[in-house]
């Protein structure tokens, strides 16, 4: 699995990682084999957050790492309406203490909310001085958002931003992304196959998409997060809920796409115009 240097943390993360968002609406077995799976195909950033299926995933991640946590690069988030300073520790002992461990390897706060933000970082920093987080990083946030956590923060303690992100919204390439790459900061891409809005293979980008997978002897989705991965500071965490499709994730990571193929899927799925805020899901 190829590895990148996770934003200013110094870590190697696999590019390719493990989404759970509503992994609690499948078969929990499957589930659990997924993730393991996923970390034996060398899948070792996992990410989760306290919102989904109300702490039940963080259960069920614990469960499935159990015994492989020195594996993994763990990440999980805070609701915005739990991230004052003090809210914020106790939301973080929770998902330890769910999750199995002593420490998250990144903790995020979901997407921007009510309480000031200079409280929810100065929180993180009380959680990295107590060895529970070993850095922090954002969710949701656009430029402007980004740039007032740096000027809060100061540089390089802002970790990674996770946005949405995939072939059929690429509105992040505006200016997120860049602001991302001058700051050192990862961008973490969540529901890069569209969260149930894959492109057609009858459409006219679904068509550029087979014969691109063809020729690498890939699937679609595979070369669908083989286009986002292009850009150097972008990881990917793609859900999986069978052992089967943990695997074809994993595989993502080592297709390498022609200038060529780049400019075609760029053609077919064009980015559109910049939009003010990012779009979530």
């Amino acid at each position: 699995m190829k590895k990148r240097t996770f934003g200013p943390t110094g870590e190697e993360v696999a590019v390719v990682g493990q989404g759970t968002w509503n992994l609690e609406r499948d078969d929990r077995r499957a589930a659990i084999a997924a993730l393991r799976r996923g970390l034996d195909a060398g899948m070792t950033h996992v990410d989760t957050a306290e919102m989904y299926g109300d702490g039940e995933v963080e259960e069920l991640v614990g469960e499935a790492l159990a015994g492989r946590r020195d594996e993994v690069f763990l990440v999980s988030k805070v609701l915005p309406q739990n991230a004052s300073r003090r809210g914020t520790v106790q939301a973080c002992d929770r998902s330890l203490h769910r999750l199995r461990t002593d420490h998250l390897d990144c903790y995020l706060l979901h997407w921007p909310g009510s309480y000031p933000l200079k409280d929810t970082i100065a929180a993180f920093e009380e959680l990295v001085a107590a060895g529970k987080v070993r850095a922090w990083g954002l969710s949701n946030f656009d430029e402007e958002g980004l740039a007032r956590a740096v000027a809060i923060a100061g540089p390089g303690r802002v970790a990674c931003n996770q946005v949405l992100y995939h072939l059929q919204e690429r509105a992040i390439e505006h200016a997120v992304i860049p602001f991302c790459a001058g700051h050192d900061i990862a961008v973490v891409a969540y529901s890069p196959f569209g969260s149930g809005e894959f492109p057609s293979p009858a459409s006219a980008g679904g068509r550029v998409l087979d014969e691109i997978a063809k020729a690498h002897g890939a699937t679609p989705h595979q070369i669908a997060l083989a286009f986002l991965l292009r850009f150097p500071s972008l990881f990917a965490i793609p859900k999986a809920a069978n052992a089967e499709h943990a695997a074809d994730n994993a595989a993502a990571a080592d297709i390498e796409l022609g200038e060529d193929e780049v400019r075609r899927l760029d053609q077919a799925f064009p980015r559109g115009p910049r939009r003010r805020g990012v779009p979530t899901l």
